[in-house]
């Protein structure tokens, strides 16, 4: 249990231990540790410094290489050992509580894990370690908790609270991961395979029954009674789903609310009894949305549980965040909770010249966590024990020379996913490659972006950093077309570099914390009507911005005489080929589309979205039409030769032209659909249908600009 810079934090808990003894003896309890005296231990250990907090999911058990021994090191080997020297303080072990009630350590009452993945269809070249690991007499968890306290560094146990891995399950193709419990009470669970539920996950077991909250309290009660662990972290984030009412579009009621937190109090209750027979406490760390309300509306009461003392270490956000870092810093300390900020690894989609998930990237996250006033770092899917995030994000100070870069936007998953109108308490913005924001004519663009670099204490250390904004703007070809600012500052010298503008900056224009950019369009810059502000033309495959759909071995894409073939030939589940171009049309313009096209076969689509309204253009071999508005539609065949279909929207109207002819009309109903996604697209089918076509170009011309990605750069010479 190690901490950076102020020793470890096993001899914090050993001195703290024999100082609690002493003064136990001295009031005439020998040998015993009062209630109070443990909370004090308890409140101290949780501020202790431990740097990161590095979370393992497990998957080296349950994936464990088939061409290796197993034995105990071989198990550390994989993401543990090399953590020895590294700045991570604590180990938060997850025995793989996916599906609910299926784990890989040694349960008596949960559903020990020994299902093959090669038996489901999955990584044929693993195996299963688990039973082998147990048989052994030291299970992953034992094996991990023995590591962690031979090297000084604490070993949390996390749980999964409700991971639905396991929504892939069906009765006719079982799922690896969906436990027999699901099977034996599907009456538990928020939905079925057949009644999916809107938000979350339908194999979501529901809280609101008293059985699955004491089978939870139950699986966590065993861990701690039965392993020298030094914390539990209760992951609520993986996956944000507890309830049916809310699963079915609600929001918890104050009942369900009030169960959870019930479960909370039961959680704490018996960690205390624990940690005083053994006399050192068991800290509860729980990762939650970064928001009370949104938080509340799920179920989790994590204000309360704040309040009512039932936290220790407070682990905010996931692969969405809400709110900016001091948020949760403020929330916690308000109750004399340690903040530990996720930093997932990022999913973001569609990104070019810069990389969240490179190291520059986490480290500009970290020091923006460390700068809002964090006490640490928890990273989340991260699993290299070797990776250069272990051995420099735990420490502020080291980071200070080193090359940073900060994102206006890191995660960009959508709170609406989990909980009806989610987003709502969306407080920060989300400016990334697959969520593009829209600059118009008259509309400057305004962004906050945070930088927590500490400049004064570079140069204290000997670093003169060089500073640049970089902003995406895919459609801008010299920098006169825009005008930037910068807190109000006019940022002259910026160049465009193969759709990035680079505006050199200087350090002390910055703040430490929030900075605003303000992007706005130099009128007389808007395109003519020969311009294209996008275009892809069959020389090649269409490049970065645009990214295609995974696909299937079902479809195929190739070039050939001057086209590209674009082919599904399946109708499963994911059997569609797209690609796609996050763009920022705006309802209030006028945007125009053309796509040269040959249909072979089948259905293809060219589809536009402006964040308000979705249509498509069905191309069939007879006919073309609008699948929204399936009755307006033209006969025609489209497979004689290729064709040029022009497709203009402004406001609600929609047309569309065939080699130059009005052939579909549709006033006042383009209007719904676009679910805030900007966007074209164009390509085959979807998963219940087939199609072929050849394509020769796509294009299109808006008078907005769309702004992908938005950064700041720091190196240092």
């Amino acid at each position: 249990m190690r901490a950076i810079q102020c020793g470890p934090l096993v001899v914090a808990a050993a001195c703290w231990f024999v100082t609690g003894q002493a003064a136990a003896q001295q009031e005439g309890v020998e040998g015993t540790m009062s209630q109070e005296q443990l909370r004090e231990m308890r409140r101290e250990l949780a501020f202790e410094p431990r740097g990161i907090i590095a979370n393992n999911d497990g998957c080296d058990a349950l994936y464990y290489p088939k061409d290796r021994e197993i034995t105990v090191q071989n198990f550390l080997d994989r993401r543990t050992t090399a953590l020895a020297d590294s700045q991570v303080g604590t180990i938060a072990y997850c025995t793989i509580s996916s599906g609910f009630s299926n784990f890989t350590h040694d349960t008596k009452i949960g559903t020990v894990l020994t299902r093959e993945p090669a038996d489901y269809g999955l990584l044929p070249q693993t195996r299963n370690a688990t039973r082998h690991l147990i048989d052994l007499g030291s299970d992953c968890l034992r094996s991990v908790v023995d590591f962690g306290h031979a090297h000084d560094m604490e070993v949390f146990w996390s749980m999964r609270m409700n991971d639905t891995h396991d929504v892939a399950h069906t009765p006719e193709k079982p799922y690896l991961l969906f436990p027999p419990l699901k099977e034996e009470h599907p009456e538990w669970l928020v939905g079925d395979h057949v009644k999916r539920t809107s938000y979350g996950r339908w194999s979501s077991v529901d809280y609101a029954h008293e059985e699955i909250r004491d089978l939870a309290f139950r699986y966590i009660e065993e861990v701690c009674r039965g392993y020298d662990i030094d914390g539990i972290e209760l992951d609520f984030f993986r996956h944000l789903c507890y309830f049916a009412s809310v699963a079915n579009g609600g929001v918890a009621t104050d009942e369900e609310r009030e169960a959870m937190t019930g479960l909370m109090r039961r959680v704490r209750a018996m960690t205390e009894e624990v940690g005083l027979q053994r006399g050192r406490p068991i800290l509860v760390a729980v990762r939650v949305p970064d928001s009370v309300e949104f938080s509340r509306d799920m179920g989790l009461d994590v204000e309360r549980w704040l309040q009512e003392g039932l936290v220790d270490i407070l682990i905010a956000s996931g692969y969405f965040r809400l709110n900016p870092w001091r948020y949760t810093v403020e929330l916690g300390h308000r109750h004399g909770v340690a903040v530990y900020p996720c930093l997932t690894d990022s999913r973001v989609q569609g990104e070019t010249r810069f990389r969240r998930r490179s190291i520059e990237g986490y480290r500009g996250r970290a020091m923006n966590a460390w700068a809002a006033g964090a006490d640490g770092i928890h990273t989340f899917n991260l699993f290299s024990p070797t990776s250069a995030v272990f051995r420099e994000v735990g420490d502020r100070r080291g980071m200070a020379t080193l090359n940073k870069l900060y994102f206006a936007t890191v995660c960009d998953g959508d709170p609406n996913r989990w909980l009806a109108g989610g987003a709502r308490y969306l407080n920060v913005p989300v400016l990334t490659p697959g969520h593009p924001m829209t600059i118009l004519p008259d509309q400057p663009l305004s962004v906050d972006l945070p930088v927590g670099e500490d400049f004064d204490m570079a140069r204290e250390a000997g670093g003169e950093p060089t500073v640049t904004l970089h902003v995406e703007l895919p459609g801008v070809r010299r920098a006169e077309q825009v005008r930037v600012a910068l807190g109000g500052r006019l940022i002259e010298g910026g160049q465009v570099n193969d759709g990035w503008l680079d505006c050199p900056l200087q350090a002390d224009w910055l703040e430490r914390g929030r900075n605003t950019v303000e992007i706005a369009l130099e009128p007389g810059e808007m395109p003519g009507e020969d311009e294209w502000t996008i275009q892809w033309d069959a020389g090649e495959k269409p490049a970065a911005p645009w990214y295609r759909d995974p696909g299937s071995e079902r479809t195929e894409e190739r070039l050939e005489d001057g086209a590209m073939l674009i082919a599904d030939r399946g109708t499963v589940s994911g059997d569609y080929h797209y690609y796609r171009y996050a763009w920022g049309a705006d309802q209030s313009e006028r945007v125009v589309v053309e796509a040269r096209v040959k249909v072979i076969s089948g259905s293809s689509f060219v589809i536009v979205m402006n964040g308000v309204a979705q249509e498509r253009l069905g191309l069939y071999p007879d006919h073309i039409d609008l699948y929204s508005n399936r009755d307006i539609r033209y006969e025609m065949d489209t497979t004689d030769d290729f064709h040029t279909y022009r497709i203009v929207t402004e406001g609600e109207d929609l047309q569309v032209y065939v080699d130059g002819e009005l052939r579909l009309d549709a006033p006042g109903q383009y209007s719904s659909g676009g679910q805030g996604t900007r966007q074209l697209a164009f390509g085959a089918a979807n998963s219940g249908w087939v199609g072929e076509a050849m394509w020769q170009q796509v294009r299109a011309r808006l008078a907005s600009q769309s702004c992908r990605d938005m950064l700041v750069s720091v190196t240092y010479d």
